[in-house]
């Protein structure tokens, strides 16, 4: 094929692929139950030049890209929607600068955002977001799906901390957005503009991020309960309260005991629910929130128990991380959706879940950030079995259209991509998907970044 040698002679034989057997694990991505098409090629740009090239490349031929991290995403974003080329952006992997001065950090889109944070610690600093899957997740694929994370309730996503953007948008042409000022208002928004885009609009080449000081204290609770009501009651009562904890963590009764199945730790298997929560900050302030926390959930007849120390403190969040991994292992195929609801709403989105489950015979395991309202309802499928899989995504609809009714959105972390595309008119309607196709053409005339996306 004409334009692959053409692509192969600007890059250098080593930076592309083009076996089957090579091209076939890009595909997919970490997202399940969705129609895959297997690239052309992939390649392995080194430098912000060798994108600008691939991107005039494809132009030239009217070829898709795909940009790509590691693929930890749960969307479909990465997969690609028709015949193109994959473009794996993990060796543009460096940590260009951290900046005391000016308490920034300015890294290529394949740094692994806990590379990050290890490289910032021994300053005192850190950068807050923290997906699950922050020891694999790259930073330019955090930023293009503005990935959230435990931290998220008092910290916020990743759109918080995006100071500047460098990307090549679908002309070839090389931008920069934002930059190191804490103010900047010269003219439109675009570096949030790109957090969150999924690709359609440029491939990320260089990310200015603000860093905070670490917190210097912290404390940790278990909550037991044995009613879902009652965790959902005390999650908006401690938020009520005027205490915005670090993390507020829900786990359902499924969920508990396929992690206690999977980890052995000790968790408690009958409880209907169990609550995670973490205050940090100066020690005064933590002191003060813990009191009201405790109280909170034992007005709510919630047994609470606090890590001494922490190996204890690590023993609790390892529970919840193990979350995905452990549900994951009970069937061939895990959907893990993202719907995300006010948090005064979530009592009500729990209970809904639970009439879903019911209705559809299906086994559905809820964790997540309950206290942004981001949860995770879990489906325990096999996309082999039709009947079942038709349950499924009837299940999955309902799921969507309540947390709409209940004034949520699509997702709070995991993005649209291709899984929820066909959702997105229930959210922004016509004039509002219409708006994503022009604003997408302003940069991508040619529809050639991660065409199929998000509209």
């Amino acid at each position: 094929m004409e334009a692959l040698a053409k692509l192969e002679k600007i890059l250098g034989s080593a930076k592309i692929k083009t076996q089957t057997e090579e091209l076939f694990v890009y595909g997919y991505d970490a997202t399940a139950g969705l129609k895959n098409q297997m690239p052309l090629a992939v390649v392995f740009p080194e430098s912000t030049e060798e994108v600008v090239e691939i991107v005039k490349w494809a132009n030239e031929y009217k070829i898709p890209l795909y940009p790509r991290g590691s693929g930890t995403n749960l969307s479909g974003g990465t997969i690609p929607a028709a015949k193109g080329v994959v473009v794996e952006l993990n060796r543009l992997n460096k940590i260009l600068e951290i900046d005391l001065d000016n308490l920034t950090a300015t890294v290529e889109p394949g740094v692994i955002i806990n590379d990050l944070n290890e490289a910032v610690k021994p300053y005192g600093l850190i950068y807050p977001p923290d997906p699950g899957t922050v020891t694999t997740a790259t930073m330019g694929g955090s930023v293009a799906e503005c990935s959230g994370g435990l931290r998220g309730l008092k910290y916020g996503v990743t759109k918080h901390y995006i100071m500047g953007i460098e990307a090549v948008i679908g002309t070839g042409e090389l931008l920069k957005f934002g930059g190191k000022t804490v103010k900047n208002v010269t003219g439109y928004d675009l570096p949030a503009l790109m957090v969150g885009s999924e690709g359609t609009l440029g491939i990320i080449t260089k990310i200015i991020v603000k860093l905070i000081p670490a917190p210097v204290a912290k404390k940790s609770f278990l909550a037991v309960f044995n009613s879902i009501d009652d965790a959902g009651n005390a999650i908006a009562e401690i938020i009520k309260n005027r205490v915005i904890p670090a993390t507020l963590e829900i786990m359902d009764q499924t969920t508990i005991r396929t992690v206690e199945k999977f980890k052995n730790i000790g968790l408690p298997v009958n409880a209907q629910a169990i609550l995670l929560v973490e205050s940090d900050g100066y020690p005064e302030q933590v002191e003060m929130e813990a009191k009201i926390i405790r109280q909170v959930l034992e007005k709510n007849r919630g047994e609470v128990s606090e890590a001494k120390n922490d190996e204890e403190r690590e023993k609790l969040w390892e529970a919840r991380r193990a979350a995905l991994p452990a549900l994951a292992q009970v069937s061939p195929t895990t959907v893990l959706e993202d719907a995300t609801v006010p948090r005064s709403q979530v009592p009500a989105m729990l209970k809904k879940l639970k009439e879903i489950s019911e209705k559809y015979n299906l086994i559905i395991g809820t964790f997540g950030h309950a206290g942004d309202g981001n949860l995770h309802p879990t489906i325990l499928t096999d996309e082999t079995n039709r009947e079942e899989w038709q349950r499924v995504e009837k299940a999955v609809e309902e799921i969507f259209k309540a947390a709409l009714e209940l004034g949520g959105t699509l997702s709070g972390e995991h993005g649209i991509g291709m899984a929820k595309n066909r959702f997105l008119l229930w959210e922004m309607g016509e004039a509002g998907v219409n708006l994503l196709k022009r604003l997408k053409l302003a940069f991508d005339p040619n529809n050639i970044l991660n065409p199929g996306k998000m509209a």
